[in-house]
């Protein structure tokens, strides 16, 4: 298949062509694999759900799509970084796949490559998807897929570490209430809150919502507001509401912590309900608040369905009847049950939380939750959350005050 001209991959993607945006609950390990179909009547598919086999619910809606166009589906699983170095090199080879399932903040860099079409283009509707998830597949003003559905982080919570600290859940609002709260909880001899603060893209992933909900902004790490929320961190540390492991910790590693029953808080995601729903003590989820109130917004996971060019737009219509199925109103609420996602449109979130009263607070977060590479950011993404995530280290590991942390860190993405 022969590739527009005027539509050419860019040296930028390509440079970033080894993006690790992960932290999201995106799967891992070996995929499923066919050949790229090149029968007219055969469409690809490619997802980065290696997990689920040929007999799974996942693959059935994929060939259940496909008997709906009148074509067969052809469908490759990666593991979620193999498939975006895969996608920009097919796409270089001109051999693209008809639809293309990604990780949201890789959305942009495809974008940026020129390897996606546009809505406008492909006329995939995205009319009920919320704006806030629907920015994140958004670049220069253009739109390059619809959301499958979104994770996102909250505070999990003990009430038995709690009721025995004396804390009343509802008292926690803000940022000094939830301190407060963490304050009685050291003084009753129980660990405070654990999250991960590692030095990767997972470690930026749980820093964004408090330094969102500080009020600053990724265009400026060092402001006043992004500084009093990298202080919060170390603040928690100092006074050992927070164990010095966070710097380390994963999001598994964190949830383990919090799963062996002595913490009062955790910041994780949807993706560790399963496993909350086994710690063996009674929980529940707070979205996690602003510094003066509110839910913070907090980054979002999850999959975006893409259409990548094709030198033959005849191909395109089929394309959209698939697309247009995936993300149809009852299959995107088995979708998202399967995947523990939020739905992105109201209307299913509904029907959600009709069968699991618990999600409520998982929507709220979504609700208020914001792309990664909103704000017209795109592929300057990866380089700002690098200089993040290396300056909650510098300042949790005391190397660095928090403002000279964040100075350095803007300076650097300057």
């Amino acid at each position: 298949m022969k590739r527009p001209t005027g539509r050419r991959l860019t040296v930028t993607a390509m440079t970033v062509a080894g993006l690790v945006v992960g932290a999201t609950a995106c799967s891992s390990g070996g995929g499923t694999s066919s050949s790229q179909a090149a029968d007219s009547g055969s469409y690809t598919v490619w997802d980065p759900y290696p997990q689920f086999a040929g007999d799974s619910a996942w693959v059935k809606l994929l060939d259940g799509c496909g008997s709906r166009a009148g074509v067969k589906v052809e469908r490759r699983a990666f593991d979620t970084t193999d498939l975006t170095n895969k996608a920009l090199l097919a796409a270089q080879q001109d051999n693209a796949p008809d639809v293309l399932i990604l990780d949201n903040p890789v959305v942009s860099t495809l974008a940026e490559a020129g390897v996606l079409t546009t809505t406008d283009e492909n006329k995939v509707d995205t009319s009920k998807v919320d704006p806030n998830l629907l920015a994140a597949g958004q670049s220069g003003g253009k739109t390059y897929g619809t959301p499958i559905g979104a994770n996102t982080l909250a505070l999990y919570y003990n009430k038995d570490v709690l009721t025995e600290a004396g804390v009343d859940i509802s008292s926690v609002k803000d940022w000094k209430s939830l301190t407060t709260a963490l304050d009685k909880v050291r003084k009753a001899g129980k660990k405070g809150i654990t999250f991960s603060a590692t030095g990767t893209e997972e470690g930026s992933f749980q820093f964004l919502p408090w330094f969102w909900g500080s009020g600053a902004k990724l265009t400026e790490l060092d402001s006043a507001q992004g500084v009093s929320a990298l202080s919060l961190w170390r603040d928690w540390l100092e006074k050992g509401y927070a164990p010095d492991s966070v710097i380390n910790n994963t999001q598994t590693t964190s949830w383990q912590e919090f799963a062996s029953g002595e913490y009062a808080f955790a910041e994780n995601g949807t993706w560790q309900l399963a496993g909350a729903e086994k710690a063996g003590f009674d929980y529940g989820v707070l979205p996690i608040p602003g510094a003066d109130g509110g839910s913070a917004a907090a980054p979002t996971g999850g999959e975006f369905v893409t259409v990548p060019v094709q030198g033959d737009s005849g191909r395109y219509a089929t394309t959209r009847k698939l697309v247009s199925c995936l993300t149809s109103a009852e299959n995107l609420y088995d979708t998202d049950t399967t995947l523990s996602y939020v739905a992105p449109t109201a209307g299913v979130r509904a029907k959600q939380t009709a069968a699991k009263p618990e999600l409520k607070p998982w929507v709220d977060a979504v609700k208020a939750a914001k792309g990664r590479t909103s704000d017209d950011l795109g592929t300057r993404y990866p380089r700002i959350s690098e200089q993040m995530w290396k300056a909650v280290q510098s300042a949790l590991s005391g190397s660095q005050s928090p403002k000279g942390a964040l100075t350095a860190a803007q300076d650097a993405v300057e």
